[in-house]
């Protein structure tokens, strides 16, 4: 699955242009990962504006709310709210910028439960 090319430099100008009022992300080494849930959650996840799935970063390049300490550090997101451009994956919360090259995969919530 392919991020956008923009260099962490541009990701950053683009992103402090777009997201100028809410918190934003730009992520490398990323996972895409759509959740196997049963029939009862999916309902719930409907109500709530979300979709069953989430993502997994190896490696923050920039946090504008500077909650995970220094770049390089990993990631789990809440559930996604809406994917737009090709790249960004926003949640309630948050917009990550997903840079380069990443993997889509199925998991359940059990091992979700084990990544962090």
């Amino acid at each position: 699955m392919q991020g956008t090319s923009m260099t962490d430099e541009e990701a950053l100008a683009y992103a402090l242009n777009a997201f100028a009022d809410s918190t934003f992300c730009l992520v490398r080494d990323w996972i895409w990962l759509d959740l196997d849930i049963p029939d009862r959650l999916q309902g719930e996840l409907q109500l709530a504006g979300v979709k069953p799935v989430v993502m997994f970063a190896h490696n923050i390049v920039y946090d504008s709310a500077r909650r995970w300490g220094e770049s390089g550090a990993f990631v789990r997101s809440t559930a996604l709210r809406s994917f737009s451009e090709g790249f960004v994956f926003q949640t309630r919360n948050t917009n990550y910028l997903l840079l380069g090259d990443g993997v889509r995969k199925r998991t359940d919530l059990k091992t979700l439960g084990l990544l962090i």
